[in-house]
């Protein structure tokens, strides 16, 4: 069973403001209450296609330990990254676009969860998107207040 999630925020601040705050892995443990570090295996050129990043976050109780790899990146538009490994391999994808002076965002987090964590995927669904919409409302707030 599959996990298809998509959250969208209006957030009203210019598109090239949120972009580039919600494109850094470094801001993620700042607006992802579950993500907790983030390293960069590339510091120079965080944000490039073949970039990767560790990720470390608390999700349903457990310590979830993973990489990101980006395999999308067209600045100000979208941003892909995908994990190929662990109990939940997993595709995120950040899309910005304008309307008029403020910014919609989307989230997209879509993935096929094995072994015991696949009969979990429905409870799954349900608590990424009101993390994912947490997160987003959270995300607007810190911006806006900027």
């Amino acid at each position: 069973m599959n996990v298809d999630i998509t959250v969208r925020t209006l957030i009203s601040r210019p598109v090239a403001v949120v972009a580039e705050y919600a494109a850094d892995p470094l801001n993620a443990p700042e607006w992802y209450a579950n993500i907790k570090a983030v390293t960069l295996h590339t510091p120079e050129t965080p944000l490039a296609v073949g970039a990767q990043m560790d990720f470390v976050a608390h999700f349903l109780g457990r310590r979830l330990s993973y990489t990101y790899e980006i395999t999308e990146y067209d600045p100000g538009r979208r941003l892909v990254m995908r994990t190929s490994d662990g109990p939940f391999p997993m595709r995120t994808a950040y899309t910005w676009s304008a309307e008029g002076d403020a910014t919609v965002m989307t989230l997209q987090n879509t993935g096929t969860p094995s072994g015991f964590g696949a009969l979990m995927t429905p409870f799954k669904s349900l608590a990424m998107k009101a993390a994912t919409t947490k997160d987003l409302t959270h995300l607007k707030r810190i911006l806006e207040q900027r």
